[in-house]
C-alpha cells in the first residue's frame, strides 16, 4: 500500500510559520522557490490578499 503524503508546516525550514517550506516538501521542491513565487504572487496581486492567505494557511495546516 503506497504512503499517502500530508501536509504540514515545517517545523526544521521556517521563516515565520514553516507554511512554505511544508509546501515545498509537499511538493517536492526547494522551499526558496515556493517562497519566491509566493512573494511574487503578493506583491503583484496586493499584499493584503497574501497576507491573509497566508494567515488561513497559518491556521488551517498543521504543524508537523
Amino acid at each position: 500500500m503506497p504512503k499517502t503524503k500530508k501536509l504540514f508546516r515545517s517545523k526544521k525550514d521556517r521563516f515565520l510559520a514553516g507554511i512554505c517550506a511544508g509546501i515545498g516538501e509537499y511538493l517536492e521542491v526547494d522551499p526558496t522557490i515556493v517562497r519566491v513565487v509566493f512573494v511574487l504572487l503578493t506583491l503583484i496581486t496586493g499584499i493584503f490578499p497574501g497576507l491573509i492567505f497566508y494567515f488561513i494557511l497559518w491556521v488551517i495546516i498543521p504543524e508537523e
